[in-house]
This record gives C-alpha cells, structure tokens and sequence, in this order.
C-alpha cells in the first residue's frame, strides 16, 4: 500500500476528486477542508491520498485512490474513507508528526489511533444525512442572511459555539464568522427582540452541503429557534442545487440529536475525535 502525501492543494485535489465525489457525504470535511485551502483559508495544509498495491484486495482498479486525509494548521489530521489499514499504515507513515489527535469515522479512526498508540476519545459525533425536511413547529419571526451588519454578533456566537464544544481556537471564529458572511452562507432566525439562532449552510460541492454550525445563546435555548435556522439554513442548501444535505452532531447533546431527526435528517454514521496529548 502506498500513501502519497503534499502540501500541493491542486495536486490533492487533481488526485483525489473523482474518489472524494463517489461518496461526498462521508467525504464532506475533506471536500470542504480542500475548497478552504484552494481559497488560502487553510495555508499550510497538509494533503494525502491511498492507493493499494496494484488494487490488490480493494475491488480498485490499478493506480486508484483508496483512501485521503487533510490536515491543516494546529488540528488532528481528518480522515476520509478508507480501510482500516489505509489508516493503520498512515500512523506509521505520520510517526514523527507533533500529532494532537485524530478525527474520522469511528472504526477508521480507532484503527489510527491504536496504530498510532495511547490516546483518549475527545469526542463522539454522528453524521446525518437529509431524507426529506420536515417543517418544524411555528415560531415567532422570520430567517434572513447575516449581513456585514452582524458580523460582531456572528463572531461572538461563532465564538461561543467553539468554546462550548471544546473545539480549538485555531478555527478562527472572526475570520470564519467575515468569510462564510460574505459567501451568503450564515442565516440568522430573528426574533421578536432581534437574531436569536444562527445556522450556516457550506457551499455545494459533489452535490452536497453541509449544516453548521448551528447555535443559539443559552438564554433562547427551548424555544423552537435552533430549529427554525437549521430549516432555514436547509432550505438554503437546497436552493442551491444540493442533491445531499449533511450535518454533523455532538452525540453529548440528545437534545440536538433528536432536533435534527424531527427535522428529517437520518444517521449515516458515527465519528471519533480523538485525543493523543494524554
């Protein structure tokens, strides 16, 4: 087996984009991660993609990729499909890297990271994907796009959201929170009293797009708003042309869990992030 790695933004994604789009849903960090850096968001990013020995046991036709994974500045390399011993060999082709973790689906990433040796889970998660939206229950106010306007409520929500989930501050809650609002991806559901919920909807690549973050201040939480903007940002997503829309959860939170399943979205599978730094 052999793992290619680059810094070459264009060369990953050259390699890779036929495999990434044959299952985009279970790719859909690695297709996002790769626009980022095709767009300077992510400098520094470092690429990689699989390939079996002459397709050997994959069912891969000789010389196709089996298997990717991104890494970008500060975060635990993501994993993308792959068989688990496309993950095991990259711990050993990675030994040597200040690694602070991992993130992937969880069988994948529990092969790394038992490759790799001590480690910790951080995290679980679980990607659903949209079956068909269910409208939630009425509430007061209306979605509308986060302007220029907003963007010191943004930042400070997108901040919020980060630190709530214990996710690294290299995720650049300003930066992230001027970019996505100037790309008409942030929606705001505004209430009585002004913007109350904030949903976003990634740009469609392979046909999908991708829900979050999705957060609500503490004090308007069970009020029906977080589901009015995640319907809202879906709606959006849809608009665009997206024949798949996904969304990821914290499986901490049964509250957001059974939110999105109202909603109509259905599991694909669970995540794993985990934690080398002991």
């Amino acid at each position: 087996m052999t793992w290619h790695l680059t810094e070459d933004v264009e060369e990953f994604r050259t390699a890779t984009e036929t495999f990434l789009a044959a299952d985009p849903a279970r790719n859909t960090v690695l297709l996002t991660l790769t626009e980022g850096a095709r767009a300077g968001v992510w400098p520094g990013a470092r690429f990689g993609w699989w390939t079996p020995p002459d397709g050997a046991g994959a069912g891969e036709a000789d010389g196709a990729v089996g298997g990717a994974y991104i890494q970008t500045p500060g975060m635990p390399p993501v994993l993308g499909t792959m068989p688990d011993e496309a993950a095991r060999d990259l711990a050993g082709v990675l030994r040597g890297s200040d690694l602070v973790g991992v993130n992937g689906a969880t069988a994948t990433a529990r092969a790394f990271g038992e490759a790799w040796g001590p480690y910790r889970v951080d995290r679980e998660e679980r990607l659903f994907r949209l079956a068909e939206l269910a409208e939630p229950a009425a509430v007061v106010g209306r979605s509308r796009l986060a302007t220029e306007a907003d963007l010191p409520l943004v930042t400070e929500w997108m901040t919020a959201f980060i630190d709530e989930l214990g996710l690294p501050a290299e995720l650049g809650a300003a930066r992230t929170a001027s970019r996505r609002t100037t790309a008409g991806q942030l929606v705001l559901w505004e209430g009585e009293q002004g913007p109350a919920s904030l949903a976003a909807a990634s740009a469609v690549l392979a046909g999908q797009s991708r829900i979050g973050p999705v957060y609500t201040p503490p004090a308007l939480r069970g009020r029906g708003y977080a589901a009015a903007a995640t319907a809202a940002a879906t709606r959006l997503a849809t608009g665009w042309g997206a024949a798949e829309v996904v969304l990821f959860t914290d499986l901490a939170n049964p509250t957001s869990n059974a939110l999105y399943q109202r909603l109509g979205y259905r599991q694909v599978q669970d995540h794993l992030v985990l934690d080398f730094t002991g």
